[in-house]
């Protein structure tokens, strides 16, 4: 039996992704369950949108996405909640408070772990470093190098979580700063090829780390036309990445896309659009405590 997963799309309500002939002793046995939450480019969209008569209208909002968490996390007991990037810029709550209102809301919110998107350099790098003060979670990237800036030692390449027995590799890559933000804002800051560093950040997770589940927070785009890294090529050269929550490019999928992997194994990929609309949610099950059977996953309305 294959260490890792073998997913397999059925057509059921709300996007659920199954493996077929799941042994009976299986479904009778208690399995370690993940309930994984997550979001990308909220861009400081705290209210609702106006209700305006738009297609967004009184859709959203930081209160109602803090609601259907505390609702899902009073029902599942092993929840993660992360985001991938572009936390900032987008309405005047940024303009005002440059980004403490956001932390803060996303600390009260229970966040475990973010990504930098390239709008969270808006207001410059040491902006940056001073609304990480208010953060109660990491802000992870491994392809930044922040040597000789302000960030640096202010960021962490990965973490590792432990929810009820699972362990959970989740690191986050940043898409490239230039002709994106001006270059005093982000200054010193090396870009490294993110496909390198992704594979050996997911590499020393798996192996060295020994974690049951490897999670990319991804601020590279979910796929491209032209010649320009993506959340799609980094899951088809990938081994040991098997979830990547991404971000930047706004993308509402209705249900996770599967990419097979260098071992045709597939590697699920999701991002659910922008401005808080949707909260992404999967929920992973463990048989035997090691190998992932089982994905549901529903992209949530706020």
């Amino acid at each position: 039996m294959n260490r890792r997963f073998f997913i397999r799309k059925a057509a059921v309500g709300g996007g659920l992704l199954m493996v077929p002939g799941l042994a009976s002793a299986n479904l009778l046995k208690p399995s370690p369950r993940l309930t994984i939450l997550h979001t990308n480019d909220w861009h400081s969209r705290i209210e609702p949108f106006p209700d305006d008569g738009g297609r967004n209208a009184n859709r959203g909002g930081a209160v109602r996405r803090m609601r259907l968490i505390q609702q899902i996390r009073a029902v599942e007991p092993n929840v993660i909640l992360l985001d991938s990037g572009d936390i900032f810029q987008g309405t005047p709550y940024f303009n005002f408070f440059a980004g403490e209102l956001e932390m803060k809301l996303m600390s009260q919110m229970g966040y475990d772990a973010s990504t930098i998107g390239n709008h969270d350099f808006d207001a410059g790098m040491e902006n940056l470093v001073t609304q990480l003060g208010h953060a109660d979670f990491p802000m992870l990237c491994a392809n930044y190098d922040f040597k000789g800036t302000p960030l640096e030692g202010k960021t962490m390449p990965y973490k590792v979580f432990k929810r009820g027995g699972i362990k959970i590799g989740v690191f986050g890559l940043g898409i490239e700063l230039k002709s994106l933000v001006p270059d005093e804002l982000y200054g010193k800051t090396e870009y490294q090829d993110p496909l390198e560093k992704g594979h050996a950040t997911a590499s020393l997770l798996r192996n060295q780390k020994k974690c049951d589940l490897v999670i990319c927070l991804s601020h590279l785009g979910y796929k491209y036309r032209e010649d320009k890294v993506d959340d799609v090529e980094l899951a088809a050269t990938s081994s040991d990445i098997d979830i990547i929550l991404g971000g930047h490019t706004h993308t509402f999928l209705d249900a996770p896309v599967e990419v097979p992997n260098l071992k045709g194994e597939p590697v699920i990929v999701n991002q659910v659009g922008f401005g808080g609309l949707r909260l992404g949610r999967m929920d992973v099950t463990f048989p035997g405590g090691k190998l992932r059977r089982c994905v549901a996953c529903n992209n949530l309305r706020v």
